[in-house]
């Protein structure tokens, strides 16, 4: 616990010469490779969506993970990457590889097959107080009252969101959908916080991803051949396959390499913050990309959320 209490608050760390390097240079490095994770990641739901046009949900779930760990897997045998060595870090990784490249595959692809992008790319916005959540949670450490209430105020966001209908947009919405994804959130963070904590009992990002993705790929090949030989070779055009590609490889790989190594240096509850930066680039993409239209419901949970946000991580 010791090495998580560290990383997550203020550290003031020394420079061989001696001089103390300020909070401020300590977190810079977490913040850049956050922000530029954030922004491929909030086009995840329209990557979705456009992959959908040619791929079953199924399909699609087990592509993506499935092909990051073919990549995954030839780097691993080539590198000799050794998976971690103590029981503990074991059962981390297993969480990071099973709520990461399997449950949230799944469950994520099922909802947004349901709901439009721009709901999809909101209720994900929920992710930065449930992942600082469960890092409070293992740490034993008890949340502030304004972050308590911070929740309160982005959870009445969400509420509102996935009880309204996004009438102006092509895609059909649900309350399903939305509620799967919003499942899907409360899985994924924990496979977040397991990596990160992986990080922090000095194993590697870049290794807890590729054993992450190789692990879960173990698991979805045989529900994938089984699909294939059932249904036959999906007929999807270019633009579904570009897709899945990006989604299989700079989102799942390289992102996850760069958000475990953020969480693990930044702190998990404080970097955790930054993702309420990824639905932005969603919403635009939605608009410009599917000609999703924006709604007073999903304007106004968008700002339920982000005060919700500033409250919460006000010191």
């Amino acid at each position: 616990m010791g090495v998580g209490r560290t990383t997550l608050g203020a550290v003031n760390e020394v420079q061989p010469s001696g001089r103390r390097l300020s909070p401020a240079a300590i977190s810079a490095g977490p913040i850049v490779i956050g922000v530029a994770v954030m922004v491929v990641w909030g086009g995840t739901p329209v990557l979705t969506r456009i992959g959908l046009r040619g791929f079953a949900p199924l399909e699609l779930a087990l592509l993506r993970t499935v092909i990051g760990g073919l990549i995954t897997g030839a780097i691993l045998a080539t590198t000799r990457e050794a998976a971690p060595a103590t029981a503990r870090s074991r059962r981390l990784l297993l969480v990071s590889g099973l709520t990461g490249f399997v449950m949230f595959p799944v469950l994520f692809t099922y909802g947004q097959h349901r709901t439009s992008a721009m709901h999809g790319g909101m209720i994900l916005a929920a992710l930065p107080i449930v992942t600082g959540g469960y890092a409070m949670l293992l740490e034993r450490r008890r949340p502030r009252p304004n972050w308590i209430l911070g929740c309160l105020i982005a959870l009445a966001g969400e509420v509102l969101l996935v009880g309204a209908r996004a009438g102006g947009s092509e895609a059909v919405t649900s309350r399903t959908g939305d509620l799967m994804i919003a499942v899907s959130v409360l899985v994924v963070a924990m496979g977040y916080v397991a990596g990160a904590r992986l990080g922090q009992l000095g194993y590697r990002s870049i290794a807890t991803t590729f054993w992450g993705i190789a692990i879960g790929a173990g698991i979805l090949v045989p529900a994938l051949a089984y699909d294939l030989v059932t249904s036959g070779l999906p007929d999807a055009g270019a633009g579904p396959w570009a897709a899945v590609l990006f989604i299989a490889t700079i989102t799942t790989i390289v992102g996850y390499i760069g958000w475990y190594w953020a969480l693990a240096h930044g702190g998990i509850a404080r970097t955790a913050t930054i993702q309420f930066l990824q639905p932005f680039s969603g919403l635009v993409l939605a608009a410009v990309l599917l000609g999703e239209h924006f709604t007073a419901p999903l304007v106004g949970a968008s700002i339920a959320i982000l005060a919700g946000v500033a409250v919460a991580q006000r010191r």
